[in-house]
Parts: C-alpha cells; structure tokens; sequence
C-alpha cells in the first residue's frame, strides 16, 4: 500500500457556512424599551446562555448600562459570568440545591429562598465564612414551581428573622401567564402588593420584582422598583401587538452551498414533507440538520386551520460574497420570522407562527434557533445601527 506523503500546503482558512450575527446596539435599544416602561431598575435575565445570544457576550456588553442584576438559572452560569470578569451582581432565579449553596455564599451570589430550611443552610454556611448573605424571598403567587405560599409566610417570616446571617434585602413573584391570562395577572399583581404590605410595607425590602417581559410590556409596576426583562431584550415580544417595538439582536445567515432545478412530483429532505408540484428551483442552505436548525414551516401550516399547504419556490437569500439574490416569489405569498429560542422556548416561536397563519390565511416559514445550534455556529458581535 503506498504510503501518503505529509501535506505541508498552506489553505485558507475557510468562511464560516453558518453564523449568527449579535447586534449590540439592537439590544441596547431593547433595554431602553424595557426602561420607558418601567421608572425602576432592571435585572436582565441572560438564563440559557442569554437565550442562545452569548451568555458571556451579552453580560459584558451591557455591564456599563446599570443593570442591577443578572438573572441566571444556575451556579454554573453564574461562575461563566463571573469568569468573564463582570462585576455586576448575579441573581439565581430558582430554588438551589445543597451542594450549589457554598460557592453561592463564597461568591456573594444573591439567592431567591424558597423554603425555611433552605435559608437556614443558607445561613449555616454564611455564618462559618463570617459574611452575611443577601437573599431575596421567593413567593409563589400564582407560578407553582417554588417560592413561599402566601398562606405559610407569617410563619416563615418568624422564622427567618432569626437567622444573623441572612439579609433578607428582596422580594420577588413570576407571572405564569402575563401573555395570556389578564385577570388572572391582574389579581396576581395585587395580591404581591397585599403580601408585601402585611410584611411591613415597601420599605421593608430595598428590592421588589414581580413583571417579565410580559408584564412590563402590558402592566404597571406596581409596588415593584425592579423588573426582570428577559426574552424582549433580545428582540422577542411574548404579546404579538408590542413586537415593533422591539429590534432585533440576532440574524442568523448561513450560505447556499447548491441550488438545482427539480422536477415536479421531487421529494425535498428527510419525510419527504415537502414535495414539488411543478419544476422549482431549490436551494440548499448549508446549516445541516445535524445542527438540529428545525425549519417547521410545512408542520406550522399543516395545523394552522386555514393555511394552504406550504411550497418554497425560490424561498431563499443567497449570500456569496457580495451578490445577494432575493426570490421573488416570497412577496405576499409568504412571510419568514426570524427567532431565537432558548432552553424551554423553541414553542413560543412556533405557537406565535401559528396565530399569525390562522390571522393572515398565508404560509409562514419559522426558523428556530436553539441552543444545541449555537454551540456550533460561530457567533459575530459588535455594534450596528
């Protein structure tokens, strides 16, 4: 067998086939949305590598802009931020576990409590290290996946005012259903306000945070002084009327790497849930589906009640180099959206696509971006207009 001689050519480094392009400005603009509507501080939520944006990125580029928080899932997104040198506080948004609460506590991480036990671990460890600990308490108003019932709170309170080594310096709810259900939100925002009256009144907590980006867009503030932006930050609008008021922080491109003519009767991709009925051109978009890209435009319009069944003739932006070649055939006919979804949120795109196809009795091509996707795109950021 003959033996391959070493290859010592020197190529060029190949372009990217795939990008998402994150756009500071927009999400500065995003941020001063979310501060017109509300008078008072802002912890923004950057959960799920900031939603598929850059965790990293993301916290760098808005440290400067006074936000009082960071609000992360977990201990491990935390030590990222901190790792990346940001000095602006971090929030956990979740009840933690045993073995996450001395690195919280070393960290002077601020924790939401859920539960008297948990804060009196909380205060065990804060007390061995000499500090004490700022915590906000937790109350389940409505959400159903932790925090105190309001019910149990007198109780806790006593308790809680035992512990030397807590600073119970916030209080915070989540609204379920802010995009969905008004008076339910409604009620929820005034039983918040009631909860903090009967534990002495806003001046009790230097913090005080119920509304997401749900209910920044359609409530008041409230008794509140701080809000926890999250998906409008990043150009999503969970109430479909509010979406122009938001700028879009990530384009994802990604190159044609074919474009052939098919016959009629020609079965596109795996299922064969596209197929043509007259000879189309094609084009293929190298982003690959191992990089779990889900095109859900042929689902999408096979639920929405009034929708046609979906065809794509031409529905692609070459990008090579500096030719841009647009289908003329996307006019009227078709309408594409642009998204990102992050852990737990690929159906949101998908739910607003099928409302806004049963509203214009047209196809919608959905493009959603998860996180199994960014890890492998290489991601451009800076400052655009």
């Amino acid at each position: 067998m003959p033996s391959l001689a070493a290859v010592t050519d020197t190529f060029p480094v190949s372009p990217p086939r795939a990008w998402a392009e994150i756009n500071f400005a927009a999400l500065r603009s995003n941020l001063a949305v979310a501060r017109g509507l509300f008078p008072g501080k802002q912890m923004a939520v950057v959960k799920a590598d900031a939603y598929g944006h850059g965790l990293e990125e993301i916290a760098k580029a808005l440290e400067s802009d006074g936000i009082a928080f960071f609000g992360v899932a977990n201990v491990g997104e935390a030590r990222r931020i901190r790792d990346a040198g940001v000095e602006t506080r971090i929030y956990l948004l979740g009840p933690t576990w045993s073995e996450e609460r001395d690195e919280i506590v070393a960290r002077g991480w601020t924790a939401c409590i859920s539960s008297v036990a948990e804060a009196i671990e909380f205060d065990r460890l804060a007390a061995v290290r000499g500090v004490r600990l700022a915590v906000h308490l937790a109350v389940d108003t409505g959400m159903g996946r932790g925090g105190f019932v309001p019910h149990n709170l007198p109780t806790a309170m006593r308790e809680l005012d035992k512990l030397q080594h807590l600073e119970i310096e916030g209080i915070g709810s989540h609204l379920p259903s802010a995009d969905e259900d008004e008076e339910f939100t409604r009620a929820q925002f005034a039983q918040f306000e009631e909860i903090i009256v009967s534990l002495g009144g806003p001046e009790r907590f230097r913090w005080r945070h119920l509304s997401n980006s749900a209910g920044l867009l359609a409530y008041g503030q409230g008794c509140c002084n701080l809000s926890r932006p999250g998906l409008m930050l990043y150009g999503v609008s969970p109430l479909p009327e509010h979406q122009e008021k938001l700028a879009n922080v990530m384009t994802l491109k990604s190159r044609v790497t074919l474009i052939r003519t098919l016959p009629a009767g020609h079965g596109v991709s795996y299922g064969r849930q596209f197929l043509t009925t007259r000879p189309t051109r094609v084009a293929t978009v190298g982003i690959g589906n191992a990089r779990n890209a889900a095109l859900l435009a042929a689902r999408i319009a096979a639920t929405a009640d009034a929708v046609r069944p979906l065809e794509i003739p031409d529905l692609i932006k070459v990008m090579d180099g500096q030719q841009e070649q647009l289908a003329r055939s996307i006019g009227s006919e078709h309408r594409v959206i642009h998204g990102v979804a992050g852990s737990g949120k690929t159906m949101i795109l998908g739910f607003r696509a099928m409302q806004l196809a049963r509203e214009m009795d047209k196809p919608i091509l959905v493009l959603c971006y998860n996180k199994t996707l960014a890890a492998r795109l290489e991601q451009l950021v800076g400052e655009r207009g």
